[in-house]
């Protein structure tokens, strides 16, 4: 039998031609190297994050910290005074809400991180 230096098919000896790819097949029987395996196929990778955003996450989240949401005094009735204290400071027995400031840092941590795999740079 003889092999097809080209697609390494197995044929008669009398074939001058090989039936599957048409290569002219040699008169003296040439000494083919075992194939080379194939590297395996590339597959596209999920991206980087952007880090801009990411960036942006961690400086709000540092915003977040240095001015958390208050809430008037357990003396008087429930209000949420968010961020007016910027301009009027909120009342000496005014506490911060641990329960707002909590919601506020998970929401924008999980909006950073949602937005910085949305806008993800795409790998060629």
């Amino acid at each position: 039998m003889k092999i097809c230096p080209s697609c390494r098919r197995e044929l008669p000896e009398i074939s001058r031609y090989c039936a599957q790819c048409g290569q002219r097949l040699h008169a003296d029987p040439v000494e083919i190297p075992p194939p080379l395996p194939s590297p395996p196929p590339a597959t596209p990778g999920p991206g980087q994050l952007n880090i801009e955003i990411l960036y942006g996450m961690v400086a709000t989240l540092s915003l977040a910290i240095i001015f958390p949401p208050w809430e008037t005094p357990p003396s008087q009735a429930p209000e949420f005074l968010g961020l007016h204290f910027i301009l009027s400071p909120p009342a000496a027995d005014a506490v911060v809400s641990r329960l707002l400031l909590t919601i506020e840092l998970v929401t924008i941590a999980i909006a950073g991180l949602y937005g910085s795999f949305l806008f993800r740079q795409k790998k060629p």
